[in-house]
């Protein structure tokens, strides 16, 4: 006889004096015509962006088709290459001048997840488009807690000048709530884990060392509870429960550390305390945070900027002092070209890491990648040329038909392609941007 049970409510949190902490996905909280099957549960988006373009001869595939081989750039992402779709040729015309005066970055940027031309403006009367994953984001409502996660790896306050004629909020980010209404992202891991499992009350610098000092937990507070709780779950679900707590115990674990260090001196200005010492660490951190949102179901839509556009961070621990905007501008220079490319190779093995760590965490009885449509791409091809009409854009998770290298017809605006990720993801809309048409490429195999 078929038992059916009761789900556990999905808004089921583990409380503990004055604290709250969300719990992931759990088969509790499906009904049981849901629990294996992948098609009913959650979808969910994620947007990975590098800045200042590519060296494309080393990223471009040299054919299409399910045979291609994968060139420098793309050989982080071998371990994923049954899971992604290399698009190749789309770009976004909106970012063309249009009789305004000369500066790319500043229409790419805000073009890359909108399909819209942005106003020349340095003042506050910026204006541009709603972006692909606010729409989405829109489209879920109130399902979530978060509506979006929005992470970067540079802070306001560490930036360098802006596009000449444009506002820094073009730069500063990749989502637009509406036309005028950008969403900055949040660069300090601390900030991150308050915001999806503390109080809502912002902490400042003397009251995050003092935490650290403390060395408290959040899974100090809710250990009765979680304990009350795992021992009325099956098997599957006590494992997935342990599986979480030890990851956000790990996490918490890696911020304290980065609290209690020296603060790190970057382009003269002091980080705040919570952000670790090397990039890598806190790229790898950033990710981990996003990916933790997404196993409790705390937000289904993501973006990640691992360096703002015009960024100059240079990259001596891969051997690259070099300015990676001057670099970008190399003027043919193999030697600098060449660097480029180790920048982008490099930039692409954090990509990888998504996916990695996505693929590695349970969703039912598949993975979050499974249920998750990804977007990695940059607002230029070849940054020399300031090319936004060949753009490197990769699409990877289970809601595509992956193991193939597409070239669609040049002219093609990516907004097509984020019309067709849209209706992947069950929003039943037949424009977005500048589209034409869903590009059917991307579902096509």
């Amino acid at each position: 006889m078929r038992i059916i049970r009761k789900p556990l409510s999905r808004r089921t949190v583990l409380r503990g004096a004055g604290t709250a902490m969300a719990l992931p996905l759990l088969e509790a909280m499906l009904p049981n015509s849901a629990m294996a099957d992948t098609a009913q549960r959650p979808k969910r988006l994620q947007v990975f962006y590098t800045p200042n373009g590519m060296t494309m001869d080393a990223y471009r595939p040299a054919t299409t088709g399910r045979d291609y081989a994968l060139p420098p750039t793309l050989a982080p992402l071998a371990p994923h290459r049954d899971s992604m779709v290399v698009v190749s040729g789309l770009g976004h015309p909106q970012a063309a001048a249009m009789g305004d005066r000369p500066a790319g970055h500043g229409r790419s940027c805000p073009a890359f997840l909108t399909g819209a031309h942005a106003k020349q403006t340095e003042g506050p009367d910026i204006r541009c488009g709603v972006s692909m994953d606010q729409v989405f984001a829109a489209h879920l409502g109130d399902a979530t807690q978060i509506p979006s996660l929005e992470l970067g790896i540079d802070q306001a306050s560490l930036l360098g000048s802006c596009d000449i004629n444009y506002s820094c909020a073009y730069t500063n980010g990749i989502s637009w709530l509406t036309p005028t209404v950008p969403l900055p992202v949040t660069a300090n891991p601390r900030d991150v884990f308050e915001r999806l499992f503390g109080d809502g009350e912002a902490l400042d610098a003397k009251s995050r060392t003092a935490q650290a000092r403390r060395q408290t937990s959040i899974l100090d507070f809710v250990r009765e509870d979680a304990a009350r709780l795992s021992g009325a779950l099956g098997v599957e679900d006590r494992h997935k429960l342990d599986e979480y707590l030890e990851a956000s115990r790990a996490i918490e674990r890696r911020i304290q550390r980065a609290e209690a260090g020296p603060a790190v001196v970057q382009t003269g200005l002091q980080q705040p305390a919570g952000i670790p010492a090397t990039f890598a660490d806190h790229v790898r951190l950033m990710i981990d945070l996003q990916v933790l949102a997404m196993q409790a179901d705390l937000t289904r839509v993501g973006t990640f900027m691992i360096g703002r556009e015009i960024s100059n961070r240079t990259y001596p621990e891969i051997g690259v002092p070099d300015s990676h905007h001057m670099l970008s501008h190399h003027g043919k220079n193999p030697d600098k070209m060449a660097k480029l490319a180790q920048i982008n190779r490099y930039h692409m093995g954090f990509f990888a890491y998504a996916l990695q760590r996505m693929k590695d965490t349970r969703d039912g009885a598949g993975s979050l990648l499974d249920s998750t449509l990804v977007i990695r791409g940059s607002a230029f091809g070849d940054s020399n040329d300031h090319d936004f009409m060949d753009l490197p854009v990769i699409v990877a998770g289970g809601l595509v038909k992956g193991g193939r290298h597409v070239e669609v017809a040049k002219g093609t605006s990516m907004s097509n392609l984020m019309l067709a990720g849209l209706n992947l993801l069950g929003v039943q809309t037949d424009r977005f941007g500048d589209s034409t048409g869903p590009l059917r490429e991307l579902t096509d195999a």
